[in-house]
């Protein structure tokens, strides 16, 4: 990432850690305040991180990265390099020595599963929610407010992650909390001119999908449309991330980081990680990964980081086999989502502009979404398939996997009411399983294929169902999804980041880590879907 692009916020904690120094004094803050302060493990700690993620020292590839320093680097390198010459050296001993283990936030709750769901829910956000941060030495970015983490590995906030954890904050009466939230990410728009992935060191070379525009209408329904206006600086900074580059697309350059032109002239979107390196979350993964193909590394390690950017990390859509995570080809795809949630984002601002009495700037966000909406028509509808799919605009075709991202469009509007209709039947034939919607048809061992369902995915295709009255396949998937979450709970204590909806009896699986327990999404759709009122007959 370039340096212009991390320098405001470095400048920021650099005061902040001025500040504390000041405050807190001694030989610790002093050290504190020397190191960098967008410590990135895999580029400060050089041979030893490669040691350690490759050596496998921990079982999670992201534990590392986590861990916080409790000595300045360059002591630990110093260390490193006298220290690894001994024959006794442990390289275990030698981290547990000098860095922090990250720290578990659902670990020692305890459930009452004789509880309502709804209660352990409540009981769950004070577990979850993070105090505004202080501390500078790890790969924590510091933000200003309290906010929600989902649980288990993930001791940090997810940006797509919190627009459904809010759906469940909402039904709680939690605007503060909400309202905290959306200001951290605010504050990242205005430092880091985006929203990364969460707010770790090692995910600012990308983004996630963008729910921003979801959070500022959350939030508008509990204080009102003077909430849009409030955030539309950070909104069209945000759409202004996105479509960074266009300016340069042409006949001869059809890409440009996230924005792809379209052979009408048209310009969509894709997933675009700024970084072509191994991840430090994944390190030994992505390095064993790479010797099992002859793809340049750099283009498989992009195609890897950009699937993660999605959200979907990793799917049948990204990959040319699906059987096979080598040939992923995220940066090829035109993600149906991706560009459906822009389209909102488009619309979002332009309401806002219309609440804010500039009729100019909400004619030319209208027209922006109007022109949207027409090119997700033409390249994501498969009129063969009956179904909104992503589109391959290297081949020129759509990809042919049909997955949940298809709902996208139904659950902004974009769908006719007869490819409502129609999807719905893809849906229903495809998708249902006992305990809800499986992410596509594909069980190829990636944890967003079958057998596994997604507690956002449910809600997205359960909202997009409703808008075309197609009421009787959302009430099935919802008390199906309901019902499996319930069960678990009352088997388990625990809610859990995906669920295996094909065989009720067993667990999730897939992916690149266990089954993680928290669960921040989870928990905010379960509470969203159990807190709505009944369906009238």
């Amino acid at each position: 990432m370039k340096l212009s692009t991390i320098m405001p916020l470095a400048l920021i904690l650099l005061t902040t850690a001025c500040r504390q120094s000041a405050n807190q004094g001694g030989a610790s803050s002093a050290a504190q305040a020397t190191e960098p302060f967008l410590y990135d493990p895999a580029q400060r700690l050089g041979q030893l991180f490669i040691d350690v993620q490759l050596g496998k020292i921990f079982p999670d590839g992201k534990t590392f990265p986590d861990c916080t320093p409790k000595v300045s680097v360059d002591q630990i390198m110093a260390d490193y390099v006298e220290l690894r010459k001994e024959p006794t050296f442990n390289l275990k001993q030698f981290v547990l020595d000098r860095f922090e283990m990250p720290h578990a936030y659902s670990s020692g709750f305890k459930s009452d599963t004789s509880q309502a769901p709804e209660k352990h829910i409540q009981a769950l956000w004070d577990v979850l929610t993070r105090n505004p941060d202080e501390r500078h030495r790890g790969t924590l970015i510091p933000l200003p407010n309290p906010y929600v983490v989902p649980g288990g590995r993930f001791g940090e906030v997810y940006y797509w992650d919190s627009y459904f954890t809010m759906l469940g904050l909402q039904k709680d009466g939690r605007a503060d909390l909400i309202n905290s939230m959306i200001d951290n990410f605010a504050f990242l728009i205005d430092t880091i001119g985006f929203i990364p992935n969460g707010n770790r060191t090692y995910f600012l070379s990308r983004s996630q999908p963008p729910f921003f525009a979801g959070m500022v209408k959350i939030l508008a329904e509990e204080k009102g449309d003077a909430i849009y206006v409030k955030y539309l600086p950070q909104l069209e900074k945000e759409y202004q991330y996105w479509m960074k580059g266009q300016e340069k697309l042409g006949p001869n350059n059809k890409s440009e980081l996230k924005v792809v032109q379209m052979p009408d002239g048209s310009i969509l979107n894709r997933y675009y990680d700024n970084s072509a390196s191994p991840r430090a979350e994944m390190y030994a993964a992505d390095v064993e990964l790479s010797k099992t193909t002859q793809r340049p590394a750099r283009e498989l390690y992009r195609d890897l980081r950009s699937a993660c950017e999605s959200g979907w990390d990793f799917s049948s859509r990204w990959l040319s086999d699906p059987m096979k995570l080598n040939t992923i080809r995220t940066t090829w795809i035109i993600p149906v989502d991706l560009n459906t949630l822009l389209y909102n984002l488009e619309m979002t601002i332009a309401r806002a502009y219309q609440i804010n009495k500039n009729p100019a700037k909400f004619q030319q966000y209208q027209a922006l979404a109007e022109a949207r909406n027409k090119a997700i028509q033409k390249y994501c509808w498969d009129g063969h398939a009956g179904y909104f799919v992503d589109y391959d605009w290297v081949k020129n075709t759509p990809t042919g996997v049909l997955s949940l991202a298809g709902m996208f469009p139904l659950c902004y509007q974009l769908a006719t009411p007869a490819q409502a209709t129609s999807s719905a039947k893809v849906l229903e034939k495809n998708f249902l399983k006992p305990g809800g919607l499986v992410c596509t048809a594909n069980l190829n061992g990636q944890q967003w294929d079958a057998p596994n369902g997604w507690a956002p995915l449910q809600w997205v295709s359960i909202q997009g169902l409703r808008h075309y009255q197609q009421d009787k396949l959302a009430e099935t998937i919802k008390s199906r999804w309901i019902n499996l979450n319930v069960k678990t709970y009352k088997a388990t204590g625990k809610m859990v980041e995906k669920y295996n909806v094909s065989d009720i009896t067993l667990k999730a699986g897939g992916g690149e880590y266990p089954v993680q327990d928290g669960f921040g999404w989870t928990n905010g759709v379960l509470r969203g879907l159990l807190g709505e009122a009944p369906l009238k007959n």
